[in-house]
């Protein structure tokens, strides 16, 4: 079993992306709002007020991420979901895209259908 993290820059794909992971078999993820270190910085800098405002005007209802956790079967289903997620958001190395990892779990409790290293 592995842990997949991604996290969104652009919070409009939320819903197409977890319809993406969903498609590539994952039944279940959990998500989280999220800012980066950068964003954060932005915003003290200039001020949450004028970051409210650029919002506005550039028609943005969100200012922050979204973070998804999703317990995936094994690193080939960890492909198959990036993969699905870089056909809605595009190359994940490009910029202002987001981020995917991936790590193995030793334990895995709570998961229906799942018994990842406990047997």
């Amino acid at each position: 079993m592995y842990m997949l993290m991604l996290v969104l820059n652009n919070p409009e794909y939320l819903d197409e992306v977890l319809l993406a992971v969903e498609s590539a078999g994952v039944s279940g993820s959990t998500i989280l709002e999220s800012t980066g270190i950068n964003r954060r910085r932005l915003q003290r800098q200039v001020g949450a007020p004028f970051m409210a405002g650029i919002n506005r005007l550039t028609g943005s209802t969100e200012e922050n991420h979204y973070t998804i956790f999703s317990i995936v079967r094994d690193e080939e289903q960890v492909s198959v979901c990036i993969r699905a997620v870089e056909k809605v958001v595009g190359n994940l190395d490009d910029p202002d895209t987001g981020v995917a990892a991936a790590w193995p779990l030793s334990i895995v409790k709570g998961v229906k259908g799942q018994n990842g290293g406990e047997e």
